[in-house]
């Protein structure tokens, strides 16, 4: 409906302009040709007053003047220069003109109870000199116009009323495949979302929206799954140390213990405590990273400092896997200095805990394009299989779950590492090949303010 009002909208302002137009044009066209009419016969008198060197040939020849008006809508007067009427053609008996109210232009129009439009000349006959006045009454010129003003305005409303109706038509049948898609996005829910738009079926207008929306579709779909499968492996993950607690505390209530027995099991529980609150405070900080508006302390991050102090404190750790650390950072970033930390930390834990014993791991940093900053941290170890590279940043997900520790990040310190290089506009990659796992963080290079 709105549309096909849009339309015949469009159609009365292009009818009535172009209808406007067509009446003035004609309007001025008709006038034109009335007033050559008018100047043509006082041009006819005047030449045969001229050719007979007086006006009382034409007093004798009433039927030539006479003929030359026509209708009676015309009238004509020779009028002598003192005034007196020397010959009048008036069938409508209008009032003669008089010489002195005669303008000055030789075409001009008389307004009042009968509009006129006159034409004179002034002509010398010999010795005498007469003026010729021809009237043309412009009653019936402004019935005409009227009558063809009223037929424009009813061709006017008849259009605008077709251009409604064929507007109705033509949008209704150029929606139907609109409708048609929409019933089909219409039965996609939660349990279908791999339904997908069949994009052939649709016209060459709809088949863009069409991809849009099955890339849309695609989205959603991925996007649900991974949240299935959040909700799933956070239910594993929360329930293995819930399990240890529960089982605990059901043996310490089966029996009589002694005190030394009761204090190892607080020591076990508060150590499955400690798990389950870093699984939170890392899902925390997830949720509040992903809501885009967690503002950065954005500071001058020494890369060399930074690099000494995590090798310093993470050396004991490496130590017991006789590893070492080789921290060859350098440079200056513009970064979170906290969250720079906290990835790099949890890049050298995921390191040390898998890497091969015996070997060092390399951090390392490089300007890259002179757009970005890149750090990276390498180990020798097992190569990742390809098949988990792409997964590898997702929430709870683990290459080889057997290969948990007590006091890991549960699953989440790559995917908080990946969060955090969204936040700084970056990019967190990873590549393993050659006996070698290299991350490397790239971050955009900023100019310090002030």
């Amino acid at each position: 409906m709105r549309l096909a009002l849009l339309f015949s909208l469009a159609s009365a302002l292009l009818f009535g302009l172009m209808g406007s137009y067509v009446f003035q044009a004609l309007e001025r066209e008709v006038a034109f040709r009335d007033d050559i009419a008018l100047l043509g016969r006082i041009e006819r008198i005047e030449d045969i007053i001229k050719d007979n060197k007086n006006i009382d040939y034409l007093k004798n020849q009433p039927k030539l003047y006479s003929n030359m008006l026509g209708n009676k809508d015309n009238a004509l007067w020779i009028i002598g220069e003192s005034g007196d009427i020397l010959i009048e053609v008036n069938p409508e008996n209008l009032p003669p003109p008089s010489v002195s109210a005669l303008k000055s232009s030789s075409l001009f129009t008389s307004e009042g109870a009968q509009p006129t439009r006159t034409a004179w000349r002034r002509v010398s006959t010999g010795n005498s000199t007469v003026f010729i006045v021809a009237i043309k009454l412009l009653a019936e010129r402004e019935q005409m116009m009227a009558a063809y003003r009223l037929n424009l305005g009813f061709a006017w409303l008849v259009g605008v009323l077709l251009s409604f109706a064929l507007g109705w038509e033509v949008v209704r049948r150029g929606l139907l495949p609109l409708h048609r898609l929409s019933r089909q996005a219409s039965v996609v829910g939660p349990q279908s979302l791999g339904v997908r738009l069949d994009e052939q079926k649709q016209p060459q207008e709809l088949q863009g929206l069409t991809a849009a929306l099955n890339a849309m579709l695609t989205r959603l779909d991925e996007g649900y799954a991974r949240l299935s499968q959040f909700s799933e492996d956070l239910a594993h993950e929360l329930r293995t140390p819930l399990n240890n607690l529960m089982l605990q505390s059901q043996l310490a209530l089966g029996q009589s213990r002694t005190f030394e027995d009761y204090e190892q099991l607080l020591d076990s529980q508060q150590e499955e405590y400690e798990r389950l609150a870093r699984m939170i405070d890392n899902m925390l900080f997830l949720a509040r990273a992903e809501k885009h508006d967690s503002a950065l302390q954005l500071e001058s991050v020494d890369l060399g400092q930074l690099s000494k102090q995590l090798s310093e404190y993470f050396e004991g750790m490496a130590q017991e896997r006789g590893m070492q650390i080789d921290a060859a950072a350098r440079g200056e970033l513009i970064a979170d200095c906290g969250l720079v930390r906290r990835a790099l930390a949890n890049l050298l834990v995921n390191a040390i805990r898998y890497g091969d014993p015996h070997t060092v791991i390399a951090l390392r940093s490089n300007a890259s394009e002179g757009r970005w900053m890149d750090v990276e941290v390498m180990n020798q170890g097992k190569q990742i299989p390809t098949q988990h590279l792409d997964r590898i940043f997702d929430r709870f997900y683990r290459c080889d779950s057997s290969r948990s520790h007590p006091d890991d990040s549960g699953g989440l310190g790559l995917a908080i590492v990946q969060s955090i290089m969204q936040m700084h506009g970056g990019e967190v990659k990873v590549s393993s090949q050659n006996e070698e796992t290299r991350f490397t963080l790239r971050f955009p290079v900023r100019v310090q303010n002030g």
